[in-house]
């Protein structure tokens, strides 16, 4: 879990992902599909999101979200 504070990034796997969209599902707020059917980190992590971002990561069926710290 995140501390007050504390930058934490979404780091994407353009190779991995296959836009399947289930991290848009779960936290649309900070995940969106562009135009170019890539996907956009629209959103950062905050304590107030963070477990949605969490579940999100989880729910990846390519593996292909993950969480650094900054």
């Amino acid at each position: 879990m995140m501390t007050e504070g504390e930058d934490v990034k979404i780091v994407v796997d353009a190779d991995r992902c296959e836009m399947n969209a289930v991290c848009v599902g779960l936290a649309p707020d900070v995940f969106d599909i562009a135009d170019d059917h890539s996907l956009k980190v629209v959103g950062e992590v905050t304590v107030d999101n963070e477990d949605h971002i969490r579940n999100a990561v989880a729910a990846c069926p390519k593996s292909a979200l993950s969480l650094a710290r900054q």
